[in-house]
């Protein structure tokens, strides 16, 4: 064990043997262990027998924190810093904290294991050679529908976190924006009740609307498109095709808005903003 050192140490993302004797053993030698809830990462030590100091280390106060840890760390104590579940920095506190250890000349060390995201996309059924993780979703949908506009023409398979009481909506979005692409929705990963639930999109919105409430914590997988439309460049370079082709202005638009699974409306704001640029 080095003094003076951060450990990024992954946890379990539901079944405890997943851990791994390394990171058992880290935690077990540090002098404090920061963690995002101490009742969560409480019950995971008590079952290994671990009996550390813990700290509150969350979205919330990462921080405020992040200081303080970078300090006593400074001063030669050994820290271990843990999310829930998975490697903390991944959609979880832990960027803010390393970017500044780094900058103090503090020594990160990670300690790999679980992280959903990778967990999901190998055994998903879908490409592998080449991923785009989003992280979460935004929450609103007028962002969540210019992110997924973003990724339009992206040919790796996209992977996101999302919340269970979103899911629905989400792949909504997807459908309108995106397609009826390859999907798949990874719920409960490692846990009694995992689920894999694969098909077009459309089909997955079918089995969800079925079950009413979902649940569970959630991943989010997405295909390359893999059908004949075209979708080559921009919303303004497609309105130029269409344009150059003899059509006005507002049928150019229109044709682009059912070629993109877009309102009219939204074509329109994009256009604007892709002109602007």
């Amino acid at each position: 064990m080095a003094a003076g050192t951060i450990y990024l140490v992954a946890t379990p993302l539901g079944n405890l043997e997943d851990i791994t004797l390394r990171a058992l053993r880290v935690l077990g030698e540090v002098d404090l262990i920061a963690c995002e809830d101490t009742r969560h990462t409480g019950k995971l030590l008590k079952h290994f027998h671990i009996n550390k100091p813990l700290l509150s280390f969350h979205e919330h106060n990462e921080s405020a924190r992040a200081s303080g840890i970078v300090e006593r760390v400074s001063g030669g104590e050994s820290i271990a810093v843990v999310s829930d579940a998975g490697m903390p920095g991944v959609s979880d506190p832990g960027y803010r904290l390393v970017a500044k250890a780094i900058a103090a000349g503090v020594v990160i060390v990670p300690i790999p294991g679980p992280v959903a995201l990778v967990t999901a996309l190998v055994a998903s059924g879908l490409p592998t050679e080449s991923f785009r993780f989003g992280g979460f979703l935004p929450a609103k949908a007028t962002q969540r529908r210019k992110t997924l506009q973003a990724l339009i023409d992206d040919t790796a398979t996209l992977v996101f976190y999302e919340a269970p009481h979103r899911i629905v909506k989400t792949l909504r979005d997807v459908l309108e924006i995106l397609g009826d692409r390859r999907a798949v929705i990874a719920r409960e990963l490692t846990k009694v009740h995992e689920e894999f639930l694969r098909g077009p999109v459309s089909d997955l919105l079918a089995t969800l609307d079925q079950r009413g409430v979902v649940r569970g914590e959630i991943t989010l997988l997405i295909g390359r498109d893999e059908s004949p439309r075209t979708r080559e460049g921009t919303i303004a370079d497609r309105v130029d095709v269409f344009m150059s082709q003899g059509a006005g202005r507002m049928d150019a638009v229109k044709q682009v808005a059912k070629e993109r699974g877009l309102s009219k409306r939204e074509v329109y704001r994009l256009l604007e903003e892709q002109r602007r640029r």
